[in-house]
C-alpha cells in the first residue's frame, strides 16, 4: 500500500470553503501514503487554497478549456502521462470521475453520486445520513469507507513569509488591533448580513478599541464594501474589494486580529489560517459548513425557516439575518479580541540544554538561570513553551515523559501551557516549526495579541515562526545555533533574553 512508485492524484472540489474543508482529507492521505508523489487537481479559482501544502508535490490546474468532451479528453491524456496509480475523487461530479476513466488511472476512489459508479473502481456508497455530516467528515469518511485511516483535524493553510511580511506591509498604516470584514457571500444574498450592521460594528470596534478596519470581498462584492466605508465616518478603514488575488486575500486575512463574516469562502480560509472569528449563519447550517475549534464564534438566529440553503430568500424578508443584531456580532467579537501578551519559549537548548533526543532524567539539566522567566509573569506575560519533539514519532523518546518534563516548567516555573509536536519531518505536518500551528493553537486558546509577544529559542525555525506570526524574535546562544538571520535580537542567555524583553517595555512605557 506504501511503495515508493505510487503516485496519487486528488480531484480537489470547485468552492474556495469547500477546499478549505478538504484540507483534513489530504493530510490524511499523506500520512498513509508517506513516500507516495502526491498532486491535487483543482480548477484556477482553487488552486491557490492548495499551495505550498506541507506533503502536496504538485498542484495541476484544469482550465476552462479543459471542460467539455473534448476537453476532458486533453485533460486525461495529460494526467496519462503522469502514470498516476491512483485517483481520489473528493469532487462529486460525473466529470472528474469519467477524466480519471479516460486517463486510466488504474484505482479509482470516489462517491458513487451523479451516475459516475461505473466508472469507478470503488464507488462508496452516498446514503441519507451523509446529508446531516460536517463537510470536513464528509470528505474523511469517504477515505475510512475506502480503508484509508482519516482522522478529524483542524484545516491548516500555509502562507509564505513573504506573503505575510508583505500583507504586514500592505497594512502597516492601519492602527492595531485589525478588524476583518467580509460582507459578501459568492453562493447568493441569503448567505449576507445586512451591511449597515457590519458597519455598526466596524464603527463599535474602532470606537472601542482603537484600532483598524480592513474591507474584503470580490469585484462583484466591490459595491456592498464600498457601501460599508462609507457608513463608517473613521479614517483607521482600508477597502480593498476587488483588488486582490486569492493568495493576496489569505495573507491579509492572516494579518488580523480577529474577523467577522458571512458563511463564505474567506470564513474558512480564516478559519485554517487561525484568525480569530465571528461568523454569521442565515440561510445554511453551520452544523454542516461552519468554523470549528479555539476562537470561533458563531451567530444563528436559528428561525423556523433557517436553513433553507437557498440562494435567495424565499419569503423576501430575510428574517435570518434581520434577527440578528450588530449588538450580538459585537459582543461576540468582544469575546475573541486578542490582549494577551505572552513570550514562547523553545525547551531544549533554551530552557534546558539539549540532550539530542531527551528521554531519561538523568540527562535533564535546567538552565541555572531558569528562575529569570518569573519576571516576565510578574509583568503580565503568559509564558508558553512550543517545543518539536520528533524523538516521539521516531520511537526514541516516550510521550508520556516528554509531557512529565514539560509539567516541570508549568509546576515550578509558572508557565501557562507548553505545547510539543510529536511528528517526524517527513509526516509534512501543521505543527513542527517552524509551520504555525502550535503557537495558533495557543492564540486561539489565550486570546494572544502576536504582535506584544515574544520567541525565544536556540535554532533558526524558533526565530522564523516567530517573524511568521509577527512576534519578536530573540535567540540564545545556550543551544545548537550562534545566529539566525531571523532574530530580532541575539543574546547569550535566558537572562540575557528576559532582559532584553523587559528593557523593550520599559521602552514602550
Amino acid at each position: 500500500m506504501r511503495q515508493k512508485h505510487e503516485s496519487i492524484l486528488i480531484r480537489g472540489v470547485n468552492w474556495i470553503g469547500d477546499a478549505v474543508m478538504t484540507l483534513p482529507a489530504i493530510r490524511a492521505v499523506r500520512r498513509a501514503y508517506p513516500e507516495a508523489r502526491i498532486s491535487v487537481l483543482a480548477k484556477p479559482s482553487v488552486a491557490p487554497v492548495y499551495e505550498h501544502l506541507r506533503g502536496i508535490d504538485e498542484v495541476i490546474v484544469q482550465h476552462d478549456h479543459h471542460e467539455g468532451i473534448l476537453g476532458r479528453f486533453k485533460m486525461a491524456m495529460e494526467l496519462r502521462r503522469k502514470k498516476f496509480t491512483k485517483a481520489i475523487l473528493l469532487q462529486n461530479a460525473f466529470g472528474a470521475a469519467l477524466t480519471a476513466f479516460l486517463a486510466r488511472i488504474p484505482e479509482r476512489i470516489g462517491y458513487d453520486r451523479d451516475g459516475r459508479g461505473f466508472l469507478l473502481t470503488k464507488a462508496i456508497p452516498y446514503k441519507n445520513e451523509d446529508l446531516v455530516m460536517h463537510h470536513i467528515n464528509y470528505y474523511l469518511h469517504l477515505l475510512k469507507q475506502a480503508g484509508i485511516a482519516a482522522e478529524y483535524e483542524r484545516p491548516a493553510l500555509v502562507i509564505t513569509l513573504q506573503e505575510r511580511l508583505w500583507a504586514r506591509r500592505r497594512l502597516a498604516d492601519l492602527p492595531k488591533p485589525i478588524l476583518g470584514i467580509n460582507p459578501g457571500a459568492t453562493y447568493g444574498s441569503a448567505k449576507r448580513w445586512h451591511p449597515d450592521r457590519f458597519a455598526e460594528v466596524a464603527n463599535w470596534f474602532i470606537r472601542t478599541t482603537g484600532g483598524g478596519v480592513i474591507l474584503f470581498g470580490s469585484k462583484r462584492e466591490e459595491d456592498i464594501a464600498r457601501e460599508i466605508e462609507e457608513d463608517i465616518p473613521h479614517n483607521n478603514k482600508l477597502c480593498v474589494a476587488g483588488h486582490t488575488t486569492l493568495r493576496d486575500l489569505m495573507a491579509l486575512i492572516a494579518e488580523c486580529d480577529v474577523f467577522v463574516t458571512n458563511d463564505s469562502g474567506p470564513m474558512h480560509l480564516a478559519n485554517a489560517i487561525g484568525t480569530p472569528l465571528v461568523a454569521i449563519f442565515g440561510s445554511t447550517s453551520p452544523a454542516l459548513s461552519g468554523p470549528l475549534g479555539d476562537g470561533v464564534r458563531v451567530l444563528n438566529a436559528g428561525v423556523p425557516c433557517s436553513p433553507c440553503f437557498e440562494r435567495t430568500c424565499p419569503r423576501k424578508d430575510l428574517k435570518c439575518m434581520a434577527t440578528i443584531t450588530a449588538d450580538e456580532a459585537s459582543h461576540e467579537l468582544a469575546q475573541i479580541v486578542p490582549r494577551q501578551r505572552a513570550v514562547f519559549f523553545d525547551r531544549d537548548g533554551t530552557l534546558c540544554r539539549d540532550a539530542d533526543y531527551l528521554s531519561d532524567w538523568k540527562d535533564f539539566e535546567l538552565f541555572p538561570d531558569i528562575e529569570q522567566v518569573l519576571r516576565l509573569k510578574e509583568k503580565g506575560y503568559l509564558l508558553i513553551g512550543v517545543s518539536n519533539q520528533s524523538g516521539i514519532g521516531r520511537g526514541r523518546v516516550m510521550e508520556s515523559f516528554a509531557k512529565e518534563v514539560n509539567q516541570v516548567f508549568i509546576d515550578k516555573y509558572g508557565f501557562d501551557d507548553f505545547f510539543y509536536c510529536p511528528h517526524r519531518p517527513d509526516e509534512h505536518c501543521s505543527c513542527r516549526k517552524p509551520e504555525l500551528a502550535m503557537i495558533q493553537e495557543a492564540r486561539l486558546k489565550y486570546r494572544i495579541d502576536l504582535s506584544r509577544s515574544y520567541v525565544v529559542g536556540d535554532k533558526d525555525a524558533d526565530m522564523l515562526l516567530a517573524r511568521m506570526v509577527g512576534a519578536r524574535a530573540i535567540l540564545v546562544q545556550t543551544g545548537q545555533q550562534a545566529s539566525s538571520e531571523h532574530a530580532h535580537r541575539i543574546v547569550q542567555s535566558l537572562s540575557d533574553a528576559v532582559a532584553a524583553i523587559l528593557a523593550d517595555e520599559n521602552k514602550d512605557t
